[in-house]
């Protein structure tokens, strides 16, 4: 699954540390969804979207 996650990170001149942070999750986690390795649990999703101030549907694109 597509996602926004690194351009919307870099815009708040984020690590990828910071945002696991924020999440509560790994690094290695916020790597894999950034890569489109991993898809995010639904909480998860909900939790990043939420950090973002955006709705899911804008954070995880459809492929």
């Amino acid at each position: 699954m597509k996602n926004r996650i690194t351009d919307l990170r870099s815009e708040r001149a984020w690590t990828q540390a910071d945002l696991a942070e924020h999440a509560g999750v790994s690094r290695q986690t916020i790597n894999a969804i950034e890569t489109g390795r991993f898809d995010p649990s639904l909480p998860l999703a909900f939790r990043l979207a939420k950090l973002f101030d955006l709705r899911i549907e804008e954070l995880f694109l459809d492929e």
